[in-house]
């Protein structure tokens, strides 16, 4: 039996979701009896809520290496990437941070990498306060970027402080 135009299957965003998370090695999820669901990244134990009526479309989509992954997109704009391990985001645009110069999609656990370039930095016999002040830009643009799309990540807001006190005492 042919399907017309107008009997296309509805297509469950909740539901697509939480197929694919549940076939993940690294993604958990929570449903909620209140519309929402809860992905847990199994890397850094980080958490993000979704609305699922913020849920627009969610769409099916593969990296250059053929592996799956999908995009969820919201009513707001404000899109998503779920892959087999982390959920990927855009990062937020920084005052004198050219956003060319970073990935178009980062995730929670380049905030680590960030904060340990600086530190890096930071201990070199000869540090560059100039680089420093570039990846605070970086890491804040991440920062920003995950919180938008709804990651709680006050503790990593507090890494900000921490970074700034450092380099202040390295120019007394």
């Amino acid at each position: 039996m042919a399907i017309s135009e107008n009997e296309n299957p509805v297509i469950d965003p909740t539901q697509v979701i939480t197929d694919f998370i549940g076939d993940s090695s690294g993604l958990e999820i929570k449903p909620s009896d209140s519309g929402s669901m809860t992905i847990h990244q199994q890397t850094d134990g980080k958490a993000l809520q979704i609305q699922m009526v913020d849920v627009e479309e969610v769409l099916e989509r593969h990296d250059s290496d053929g592996r799956l992954f999908l995009q969820v997109n919201f009513h707001s704009g404000k899109k998503i990437l779920l892959t087999e391990k982390l959920v990927g985001f855009k990062p937020i645009a920084t005052k004198g941070l050219d956003l060319k110069k970073l990935p178009k999609v980062v995730t929670t656990p380049d905030l680590v990498s960030v904060v340990e370039a600086i530190e890096e930095s930071l201990n070199s016999n000869n540090p560059r306060f100039e680089e420093v002040e570039v990846l605070r830009r970086v890491f804040d643009s991440v920062l920003m970027g995950a919180q938008d799309v709804g990651f709680d990540l006050e503790a990593e807001r507090a890494w900000l402080s921490c970074i700034a006190s450092l380099r202040g005492k390295a120019t007394a």
